[in-house]
């Protein structure tokens, strides 16, 4: 029956799969602009809570209230256990024939998410990825300081691992499930650098690649989980890309 509603009348479903981690200011905001603007798509979202004490999954109950709780789906973990853990917990509730991976902070705009589903009817693309770093790409609210740091982060990688896309650590994605299913198989990463891993493993397995022009924005409310732990555990996991792909 769930095959069926997939593909019926050749329609695509979409799973969301949304990470949250005291996001309690932000999330109600990113559910009401993907209904806006998705309103004529057949989706539904799955937020990956990893036990946030600031209330999180209170606002996310109430909005399974709100827009129906098979449109919204709360699917917590009792404590934070790894970004890359969170998309194959979610995926293993994801009835879409696609899914869409994006961050809970506003920093991924839901705004992108037609020109995502467009330019995959358009191309057959396996994966469409978000890019920073292409004509109408770019960040907003970073310090200089941190603007080079991601470029120059992604520039070594360009030079090191030749991925065939130009935004190696972008986390605003859309997958093909089978081919999600089949690239997050083989990654070991869990943190900063899994989305790196699973775009690289991605061309070297050979699937299409389609890229759309995104602007970043920083969050708005609540604080980066990004810090110096994070910057190291990027460079070793370069240095294990470099040596197994």
């Amino acid at each position: 029956m769930e095959e069926q509603r997939k593909h019926n009348d050749g329609k695509n479903k979409y799973s969301i799969i949304v990470p949250t981690y005291n996001e309690r200011l932000n999330i109600a905001l990113l559910v009401y602009l993907v209904f806006k603007h998705l309103p004529d798509v057949d989706f539904e979202m799955i937020i990956v809570d990893d036990g946030s004490p600031d209330g999180t999954q209170d606002v996310v109950k109430k909005l399974q209230e709100v827009y129906g709780e098979d449109r919204i789906l709360l699917r917590a973990r009792p404590k934070k256990l790894g970004l890359g853990t969170a998309y194959v917990h979610g995926l293993k509730h994801c009835s879409g024939n696609y899914v869409v991976i994006m961050d809970a902070d506003l920093s991924h705009h839901p705004k992108y998410l037609p020109s995502f589903i467009k330019k995959q009817m358009e191309t057959g693309a396996s994966i469409v990825t978000g890019t920073r770093y292409v004509k109408g790409g770019g960040v907003h609210g970073w310090t200089l300081m941190r603007k080079l740091t991601s470029r120059g982060a992604n520039v070594l990688a360009q030079t090191l691992l030749w991925p065939g896309v130009s935004d190696l650590t972008g986390s605003f994605r859309l997958y093909r499930k089978s081919v999600l299913e089949d690239v997050i198989s083989s990654c070991v990463s869990k943190g900063y650098v899994f989305q790196m891993e699973m775009i690289v493993r991605a061309s070297r397995k050979g699937y299409h690649i389609e890229e759309v022009p995104i602007t970043f924005v920083d969050r708005v409310y609540g604080t980066s989980k990004l810090g110096g732990s994070e910057i190291v555990e990027y460079l070793k996991g370069l240095m294990y890309l470099l040596v197994t792909t």
